[in-house]
């Protein structure tokens, strides 16, 4: 068992942890970091952007020669990590001994750490693993070019403990957008801001399927049961005599007669009540 610690306060730190733990060599170019790791630690590619002050995305694809306990340090500003499986598995816990959960390939893990308690993944050794990671800085949100986002996001993904952590199926839409960020095919300022576009984009849907999934998918339901509900308060403020007259049926007259010439009863004004109570 290899213990791994990294600082999450900014990506170049993070990668530079990376490179003197795992011995790799770790280039940068164009704000973009890659870091090949071929070593008796483990053998793979970890690269990583940062496109603005609040988003920053790693990309890990590697076999660790060991297993592994990579903690990370937390603070009051953590950043929201959006962690997407797409080979092998890690598993998350707070602490060495917290409870451990496992994101497996085609699920998310959203984790947020704003304890003192340090989040831990843990990876086995001999096997691949290939996730990506967006890390949503929350410190500044207020004044982030996209307020109302980053925002929304420090607001949703948060818990009274400080240890937030939600394990839940992919967004088929989120693993079409990541396949898009790691294809668009322009260089330089261009390239930076359509995957910053791509990257804002997933975490709007992270955000919406958060906040309103659950509303959106039983409105139809909520709005059948009102319509109902409100046929029903009006009918129970209607008589016999009313849904008559409202039928085009006039005169008060017509349907005593009615019913004593075609069905030779008499009507009783006991029927002439409200149909619902």
């Amino acid at each position: 068992m290899k213990k791994l610690y990294i600082n999450t306060g900014g990506i170049n730190t993070i990668f530079n942890d990376l490179k003197e733990d795992l011995t790799g060599s770790l280039t940068l170019e164009n704000n973009q970091y890659n870091l090949k790791v071929k070593s008796k630690n483990a053998n793979g590619i970890i690269n990583g952007i940062t496109l603005n002050k609040q988003i920053s995305y790693i990309q890990f694809d590697i076999v660790f020669n060991e297993d592994i306990e990579l903690s990370m340090e937390s603070f009051a500003n953590s950043p929201i990590l959006f962690t997407y499986c797409f080979e092998g598995n890690l598993t998350h816990s707070f602490g060495i001994n917290g409870e451990r959960k496992k994101i497996k390939p085609n699920q998310t893990g959203i984790i947020r750490n704003t304890s003192n308690i340090n989040s831990v993944l843990h990876f086995e050794g001999y096997k691949r693993v290939k996730f990506s990671m967006i890390c949503n800085n929350t410190y500044h949100a207020a004044v982030s070019e996209n307020s109302k986002l980053f925002l929304g996001l420090k607001k949703r993904f948060i818990s009274k403990s400080g240890n937030y952590i939600h394990v839940g199926q992919q967004n088929s839409k989120i693993a079409e957008k990541i396949k898009e960020f790691n294809a668009v095919p322009q260089k330089g300022i261009v390239k930076n801001l359509l995957k910053n576009r791509i990257l804002e984009n997933i975490l709007e849907i992270e955000l919406d399927q958060h906040t309103y999934g659950y509303t959106k998918s039983i409105q139809p339901i909520l709005s059948l049961a009102n319509r109902q509900i409100e046929g029903l308060r009006k009918v129970s403020n209607l008589n016999v005599l009313e849904i008559f007259s409202g039928g085009g049926v006039t005169g008060r007259n017509y349907f005593p007669r009615l019913l004593k010439e075609k069905y030779h009863l008499s009507f009783n004004k006991s029927y002439n009540q409200k149909l619902v109570s």
